[in-house]
């Protein structure tokens, strides 16, 4: 598997695994408007902010196809010390064999490796429990938040929980 920067033509592909307004959900909580979403509504989502140098998307590929994608962004425009990861999704058809956990911990490598930040987050809805297991399992820790942020979605109340991974080779320096 390999990661490479988003390009409006995934859209057509990754929108397809969204078979559900609750599986939407978890991925978007209340980004979009409506459901079912096109290519075109997540590539216009996306326009908005193509010149913003401090979020970009990436998508995960192998030799014959898409295999799943997320975004990539500064929380704080004037610290580039963390990068959170958002929009993370699989092929739902590819689910359950790893390459969740691979995606993520080639997009925490990036951003160690590359960006050189000293942390990486990210926000799981508390009902992704597939999801927090794959986050647990390339690395990410549960961090305590003096506030718990939450969504309306699907007439209900969603936590989020969050999660962090620390770059253990900055700490040493």
């Amino acid at each position: 598997m390999k990661l490479r920067p988003y390009k409006a033509c995934d859209a057509k592909t990754i929108t397809k695994w969204l078979k559900s307004e609750y599986a939407f959900r978890q991925w978007s909580a209340d980004r979009y408007d409506k459901y079912p979403i096109t290519a075109e509504d997540m590539n216009l989502y996306y326009d908005r902010d193509k010149d913003n140098a401090g979020i970009w998307g990436m998508t995960a590929f192998d030799d014959t196809e898409i295999i799943g994608h997320l975004t990539m962004r500064f929380p704080d425009e004037n610290n580039h010390d963390v990068i959170r990861l958002g929009f993370v999704i699989v092929d739902d058809t590819k689910r359950g064999k790893g390459y969740g956990k691979e995606m993520v911990s080639l997009a925490v490598r990036y951003a160690f490796d590359f960006i050189k930040v000293r942390k990486v987050s990210l926000g799981v809805f508390e009902n992704n429990t597939a999801a927090i297991q794959c986050y647990k399992s390339s690395g990410f820790q549960v961090v305590e938040l003096e506030t718990v942020e939450s969504y309306q979605c699907m007439g209900e109340v969603w936590k989020c929980i969050e999660m962090e991974v620390i770059n253990l080779k900055e700490q040493k320096i």
